[in-house]
């Protein structure tokens, strides 16, 4: 007799003196084998996690051992794919079973009918070792899939099959290891989604993620490799920022995991990345994305599941040699579902409810990010940006603090400027980047010695705002000195004219470096001849009055990013109009 269900508790089914089960191992449970896997083993009972409702399964019911751990199906056709949180194609899925998906769906994660171009790039006789690169397939107008050699296989090539079209299973390679057994290797390997991929050195962060959004790659930004957690309560526009980011940031590819989000926000990302065009390959940008989408009404166990899944298909584009981000949305509803999970397993928990391992779990993911060389001697990074919800927005809860001990980018996201409808409502008073060091070199050498030194003194008048505001709302403005009264205005011109950008407007959406830069140099020339001004003895309110301060604002829909140089009118133009001053 086979060993059978002993009992459920929701997604937590156990089996009673198993013995041949081990931990982290892949089962199948019940007559419709839903997806599970070993959590918990002793000497009279196995415990799994089921990631499938277990809405009909029946004390009794069979359960069968895989022998080997939850793994990704990794090849061509993961990218323009959208998956659920164990891989499974859901476009697939809808075609062949309707928009529900049937509990123990055995669709293959991959079309094994689709063809592709194999261009082989070894010859017979050459020694292979895992992580070497044996053949290339354009996957998309974006990508060029390069298949790699699995992991547990070296030795010299004894055939290859010619330049041609293959389907998946088709063998294009066979490699003789030192035993002389000989490995046929396809388009596909198989990956455990919870073990790293191994990489040669982990190599020093120096090169930002360009977003092109002012208050990410000016005051806070994050480097290739990088960790990144946006923190916020429900409706500062965590998803939406997100969005932005995975729209135009400067990562080869986007890798989007919508753990626990509602249904029409993962909809939303499918129909907005098949309509926006990549302005760098000037396809649709889906050709560069892969989505995985674990909704609120899926079952609460594979929200774990969708997290690992997406960053190790990140790291397996990394090993190609790709620069890939990752955008975890979110992480507290991971952090949810450990807790419901933990609760039915009569865990002793810690603080508000969730498990005592939560920290390590958050640390394990964010550690999977880095920029790093390949086994194949190649460059490539993850970047992970993952949401946080805490609710009632109080960043004092375990998942926003201990997401803060591990990531090294802090954008925290404000109810009142997202009320104010000030986007990105990253809160500049409560958010940091601890990259600013590392990415000096960068700045100092692609763009400009005056972009990190801008920053510098745009950071201190903000400074300097938010303690004037203070005493603004306790006597009001008018019974404060000139120069104070310069400060919140240029304030308001920093907050208005260059943090908050207009993600509808085609110029204002994506800003280039470049373009960042001579909008700092305007708002800080304004401010030095302001100060010339006033301390030459005359009325701050006669400079007000000449609306240069509106005019710098409006400076980022009036000048197109391809007319840059335009910015550098303003200065005259800030020179004449005080000039005419009486």
């Amino acid at each position: 007799m086979g060993n059978t269900v002993y009992s459920i508790n929701g997604p937590v089914v156990t089996v009673q003196n198993a013995t041949d089960f081990s931990m982290l191992e892949m089962v199948y449970v019940g007559h419709e084998r839903l997806l599970g896997e070993v959590i918990s083993i002793s000497k009279t009972k196995t415990v799994i996690q089921v990631y499938e409702s277990t809405t009909g399964i029946k004390v009794g019911d069979p359960v069968f051992g895989t022998n080997e751990p939850i793994s990704a199906l990794l090849g061509p056709g993961l990218v323009r794919n959208i998956f659920d949180g164990i891989e499974r194609p859901l476009k697939t899925i809808q075609a062949a079973q309707g928009i529900y998906i049937p509990t123990g769906s055995d669709v293959k994660p991959l079309d094994e009918d689709s063809t592709w171009e194999v261009t082989p790039t070894v010859h017979v006789g050459s020694l292979v070792h895992f992580g070497d690169i044996y053949a290339t397939i354009p996957e998309t107008a974006s990508i060029l899939h390069r298949l790699m050699i699995p992991q547990g296989i070296q030795g010299t090539v004894t055939w290859i099959a010619p330049k041609g079209t293959y389907k998946l299973k088709d063998i294009i390679l066979k490699v003789k290891d030192e035993k002389n057994q000989v490995h046929d290797l396809g388009l596909t390997q198989k990956w455990p989604i919870k073990t790293p991929r191994p990489v040669k050195q982990r190599l020093p962060i120096s090169i930002p993620l360009v977003s092109g959004q002012r208050v990410i790659d000016t005051l806070f930004p994050i480097a290739k490799g990088g960790t990144a957690a946006v923190p916020g309560g429900f409706g500062t526009g965590k998803t939406m920022m997100q969005h932005q980011f995975a729209k135009w940031c400067d990562a080869d590819l986007i890798v989007y995991v919508g753990c626990g989000e509602r249904g029409n926000e993962m909809t939303q990302v499918l129909e907005e990345f098949s309509e926006l065009i990549d302005p760098r390959t000037n396809k649709p940008l889906l050709e560069r994305t892969v989505l995985i989408a674990n909704t609120s009404n899926m079952p609460v166990a594979a929200r774990e599941a969708s997290i690992y899944t997406g960053v190790a298909i990140a790291e397996y584009y990394r090993d190609m040699g790709y620069h890939v981000a990752v955008m975890a949305d979110s992480t507290s509803r991971w952090a949810e579902a450990l807790r419901e999970i933990s609760g039915r397993l009569e865990e002793m928990p810690a603080e508000e409810g969730f498990p005592a391992y939560l920290p390590s779990r958050i640390s394990q993911f964010y550690e999977r990010a880095g920029y790093v060389q390949t086994l194949s001697n190649q460059e490539g990074s993850v970047t992970i940006i993952g949401a946080v919800s805490p609710q009632g927005a109080d960043f004092s809860e375990p998942v926003t603090q201990n997401t803060k001990r591990f990531v090294r980018s802090f954008w925290a996201l404000d109810k009142q400027l997202a009320y104010m409808r000030h986007y990105a409502a990253i809160n500049w008073n409560l958010s940091y980047s601890e990259y600013i060091n590392d990415l000096t070199k960068w700045y100092d050498q692609t763009v400009s010695p005056r972009f990190l030194t801008n920053r510098r003194e745009i950071m201190s008048i903000l400074a300097e705002e938010n303690k004037l505001l203070e005493i603004v709302k306790l006597i009001g403005s008018d019974v404060l000195p000139d120069d104070q009264k310069l400060v919140i205005e240029i304030g308001k011109v920093i907050r208005l004219g260059y943090l908050q950008q207009n993600a509808f407007h085609k110029d204002d959406t994506f800003v280039p470096l470049e373009k960042q830069l001579k909008m700092m140099d305007v708002i800080l020339y304004l401010n030095k001849r302001a100060k010339v001004f006033i301390e030459s003895g005359k009325s701050f309110n006669l400079l007000f009055e000449t609306g240069i301060f509106d005019q710098v604002i409006k400076m980022k829909y009036d000048v197109p990013n391809n007319q840059i140089e335009m910015l550098d009118a303003y200065q005259d133009k800030i020179d004449e109009i005080i000039q005419a001053i009486k």
